[in-house]
């Protein structure tokens, strides 16, 4: 039998095309297309006073300039509000061009179209704009302060203020035997996908159709919000994801400026015309994420256990909140880890400032709410004097106490309720991985050798599979060939090679006969989208279901042609045999033929096919009611609520004791999916979430001044980790079923990056014996830090009274 069945590492099926520059990504279409090119706000707040395009005219090859005055119609509305929530009070999103205000650097007031890009660029430079500058709101501090305002009508550049509540958690902190309140901050950063945003759009006037490529992560939903905005049915839209160079989240917001512009443009001009985002557009024009303040109160017993926890969380979400507040959501849901806290408050305040928009990337919140109840973990321990590792395990959830209702309300709307999992043995086998018991031996030894090295510890659990649904199509075709298509996209993740084993396990057929389809609705019309560990709950139970569906028609049929009993038949390596009784037998690609009673002998199969009499009343229909004819089976999965994986990260570092430069030794993962489809799959996301979950620990920020100038804008200022910065990791899988879904599986796409910064920073602080309370954390930083516990002890780690 072919390697092909589910739990299978098989070797990633589209990286050939990929590695041998078989790719087809946005800029690779649209050769002889227009190009457009944007100018853009070089002001965090100001109003617009006037736009003068005269110069520009001059440019040859220019073909058209808009400003938000020519803007028809639903084409010049504010952009959609993606998802509303009750606590989001002011909701503000931006136009598709400034209309007299803007408030971020890089936000789009003119969009030119020219002959090629070239042009288009030296066009818009010549354009200029006028502009009153207003006073900026730039960090969370002055946001709150709100001395001045990024919206006029949004008092106090409050967006949206939530509080959760679970018992009473300020009366148990002060009846608690201890107690502690500290501060914690994360800055913020950036996805950065190799391939930034990019659109195409052609208009067919024959038909009056519209064809749009676009760089995204929600193909489906760019088509929707087109039809919305140019008042198109959407049977009269396409949109294809083409090859997609990374997403991490950024392009899941819909539809950008761009999305909307461009294809109307296209048709208004009746030409194609396309936009592909240069880095510096990405850094200033696109979207950030992870900036917060956190304020924590937490009340412990001797053990240290968490009798009641009191977080209160500031949230920069930028100048406008296209995607809501699922950031902050996610942030103060998903804090609680696997841990259950006696009592437990989280209150946020989502805060406008005049920088870039805020939306999830890779972890989406979770990061940050991690590093919150990790950094705790580890200041109870220190305050008790206690090992890290025992504390963590003082206050888990237990293996018999799923399902676990934490009381709170997820990003989903649904009550958050782990559905499976087993804390403690994921416990036992990351301190076995990193080797936890024996590292005070390790430590002495190092010291002695003049080095400084220490160890942390991260412990998460993440959200996956958040619905409402996806669908997928699955269809055998008269070769035997199975074609599956779901609805959404792909950017790296190896849908190809998962949902295509997903399909050969189902059915019973070699995976080298099963081609997959995501992102093109030509092929599937309905989906939500790529994001939130999803895709493999989502899509790969949809096509189960569907596969199922194929293989029961596929028994049927074949059951009459054999004159067999279809329960005592299986496929095999795409043959319907009788168990047993191999030679009792019909290929798959026959039985496809069957399917379909036209039967007209267009190949050898068509011709072989006649050779089966298919029973059936000569006085019924050729195709019974309440069926279709073809081998092929659609379905959708849609959850309850979300399923809820977990894992566990540790480290050892190595701090320079004069540079302060920092070094990773080790790093191990255990990570519990539910059942893994592919498990080289899986460590690859995780591996290489651990890379941007390094970037975020040590190396990426985004840096505003004052005046709301990004003073990193390129790859020369802002620093990723370079192979040499990664460290080899070890990972460990655990499985426990999700009793939610068929497959029994839960999401892996986000987990590496999830525990990452509370990782190093319990590292480093074990090394130093210094608090680290803040992150990124870079040698500079580490530096700073030492100087300033050199002049205040309140700074060392240790028992602190509060």
């Amino acid at each position: 039998m072919s390697t092909s069945m589910f739990g299978e590492p098989i070797a990633r099926r589209e990286d050939p095309r990929l590695l041998t520059g078989q790719g087809r990504y946005l800029d690779d279409l649209g050769r002889d297309a227009l190009a457009a090119a944007f100018v853009r706000s070089p002001h965090a707040h100001a109003r617009i006073t006037g736009i003068d395009v005269d110069d520009a005219l001059d440019v040859d090859g220019l073909v058209a300039i808009y400003t938000y005055e020519d803007l028809p119609g639903q084409v010049g509305d504010p952009l959609p509000l993606l998802i509303p929530h009750p606590a989001l009070t002011h909701g503000r999103t931006g136009y598709p061009l400034a209309r007299d205000v803007v408030r971020y650097v890089g936000e789009p007031v003119v969009m030119v179209v020219a002959r090629d890009r070239y042009l288009a660029e030296d066009a818009a430079e010549r354009i200029r704009v006028d502009y009153e500058v207003l006073p900026p709101v730039v960090g969370i501090e002055n946001a709150a302060a709100a001395e001045h305002l990024v919206h006029d009508d949004v008092p106090g550049n409050v967006g949206a203020h939530l509080v959760q509540e679970v018992g009473d958690a300020p009366a148990a902190i002060e009846n608690a035997p201890h107690r502690l309140e500290f501060r914690l901050d994360i800055e913020r950063s950036a996805s950065m996908p190799l391939e930034g945003r990019g659109v195409y759009a052609r208009w067919d006037p024959d038909d009056r159709s519209l064809r749009v490529y676009s760089s995204t992560q929600t193909s489906t939903s760019v088509r929707m919000a087109l039809a919305a905005r140019l008042g198109l049915p959407k049977t009269k839209i396409e949109v294809i994801a083409p090859d997609v160079g990374g997403g991490f989240g950024v392009k899941v917001v819909h539809p950008w400026p761009e999305e909307v512009l461009v294809p109307w443009a296209a048709r208004l001009l009746g030409r194609e015309i396309k936009w592909t985002e240069d880095r510096r557009e990405h850094f200033v024009a696109a979207a950030h994420e992870r900036g917060q303040v956190q304020h924590v109160r937490v009340g412990f017993d001797d053990a240290g256990r968490i009798l009641g926890l009191d977080v209160t969380i500031l949230h920069d979400h930028g100048a406008y909140t296209p995607y809501g507040i699922i950031v902050p959501i996610v942030t103060s849901t998903q804090l609680l880890g696997p841990y259950k806290p006696g009592a437990y408050r989280v209150e946020f305040t989502s805060l406008y400032t005049n920088t870039v928009i805020v939306t999830p990337y890779r972890g989406a919140g979770r990061p940050q709410g991690v590093f919150c109840m990790e950094r705790t973990m580890d200041k109870i321990a220190a305050h008790l004097g206690l090992d890290r590792a025992e504390v963590r395990a003082a206050n888990f959830i237990q293996p018999d106490e799923f399902p676990y209702d934490q009381g709170l309300t997820f990003q989903d709307g649904r009550p958050l309720i782990y559905d499976s999992g087993d804390y403690p043995r994921m416990l036992d086998m990351i301190k076995e991985l990193i080797g936890w018991d024996g590292f005070e031996a390790e430590r002495e030894a190092a010291r002695r050798a003049g080095r400084r090295i220490g160890i942390g510890l991260g412990c998460y659990v993440e959200g996956t599979g958040v619905g409402p649904y996806e669908g997928g199509h699955v269809e055998v075709d008269s070769t035997g060939r199975v074609h599956v298509a779901t609805g959404l996209t792909s950017q790296g993740q190896g849908h190809q090679t998962v949902f295509a084993q997903i399909a050969a396990a189902e059915l019973g057929v070699p995976i080298e006969d099963v081609t997959v389809t995501t992102g093109d609705t030509r092929r599937f019309g309905y989906a939500v989208g790529t994001f939130a560990s999803r895709a493999a709950v989502m899509s790969g139970n949809a096509i189960a279901l569907a596969c199922r569906k194929v293989r029961e028609k596929a028994l049927r049929i074949a059951g009459e042609a054999l004159e067999a009993d279809p329960r005592d038949l299986e496929i095999t390596d795409g043959v319907v045999h009788v168990r047993g009784n191999p030679s009792a037998a019909i290929p798959l690609r026959t039985v496809a033929v069957l399917s379909n009673p036209l039967r007209y002998a267009f190949d050898e199969e068509a011709r072989r096919a006649t050779q089966f009499a298919v029973g059936g009343s000569s006085d019924e229909p050729p195709v019974p009611a309440g069926e279709e004819p073809g081998l092929e089976g659609r379905d959708y999965y849609s959850p309850v609520r979300s399923t809820f994986a977990s894992g566990m990260h540790a480290a050892v570092v190595e701090v320079d004791p004069d540079t302060a430069e920092i070094r990773i030794l080790r790093y191990a993962v255990v990570h519990d999916c539910g059942r893994l489809i592919n498990p080289r799959i899986v460590e690859g996301q995780i591996h290489g979430g651990v890379a941007q979950g390094v970037g975020g620990a040590l190396y990426e920020r985004m840096v505003y001044d004052e005046s709301g100038q990004l003073l990193n804008a390129s790859f020369m200022d802002f620093l990723m980790p370079y192979a040499t910065e990664v460290p080899r990791i070890r990972t460990g899988h655990m499985q426990t079923p999700s009793p939610l879904n068929p497959l029994g599986i839960k999401g892996a796409g986000e987990a590496g990056v999830i525990p990452v910064s509370a990782v190093i920073a319990s590292a480093v602080e074990d090394a130093e014996g210094i608090r680290i309370d803040a992150m990124p954390l870079s040698p500079d930083g580490l530096f700073r830090l030492r100087r300033r516990a050199a002049a205040d002890p309140g700074l060392r780690v240790g028992r602190v009274a509060v």
